[in-house]
């Protein structure tokens, strides 16, 4: 657990909470947080499949007041897994959700998920990672280029919505140089939809 003291967009002060995913407790608010921000649906299914199989790769963000002991509430989540990936038979993991509440954005929150995903990738012996995106979110696209990602493709009419996809790749560092990764993400987080 890590704990971080910010200031809101709207100026209020509390402390954010970075955790991984404990239990079943905390599904329903992970996925009403998803549901309300990404254009995607999800069954809870995809919700279980990813959770309760790399628990370790849903990182949580909860805000509650400074020095408050209370869990606080979920603002941000960050839902990945790791695996072998069927043809490069190279270990690889891969960012399915990320979201941030409209309220915490430009706080560096998006970055900081992403940055310990990949790390707990790294420690989970994965050579990359990649995941899609839509090509119209730019903010998203800034997000996930700033710390290193590549666009690999373009998948023509990838969500429901009929949009475009990027699929972005990231060679995931030596552990050693893992933190030169999370040093390197000091510029300004931009505001992104759903992160």
């Amino acid at each position: 657990m890590e704990i971080c003291p910010v200031t809101r967009v709207d100026g209020e002060k509390v402390e954010l909470v970075y955790s991984s995913y404990t239990g079943e407790t905390e599904l329903q608010s992970i996925m009403t947080l998803i549901d309300s921000t990404l254009s995607e649906p999800y069954s809870i299914f995809t919700y279980r499949y990813f959770i309760n199989t790399w628990p370790s790769l849903c990182i949580l963000t909860r805000s509650r007041p400074i020095g408050s002991t209370e869990q606080g509430e979920l603002i941000g989540v960050i839902i990945c897994k790791a695996d072998v990936h069927a043809k490069s038979k190279v270990k690889r993991g891969y960012l399915a959700m990320l979201v941030v509440n409209k309220l915490y954005r430009k706080l560096k929150i998006g970055t900081k998920l992403a940055v310990m995903a990949i790390q707990e990738m790294g420690n989970l012996n994965c050579k990359e990672a990649v995941l899609e995106t839509e090509i119209t979110n730019k903010g998203a696209l800034r997000l996930y280029e700033r710390l290193g990602f590549i666009r690999q493709k373009r998948l023509p009419k990838y969500y429901l919505n009929g949009n475009d996809a990027f699929r972005l790749k990231l060679w995931i560092p030596e552990k050693e140089e893992t933190t030169v990764l999370i040093e390197s993400t000091t510029a300004t987080e931009v505001e992104v939809e759903g992160v």
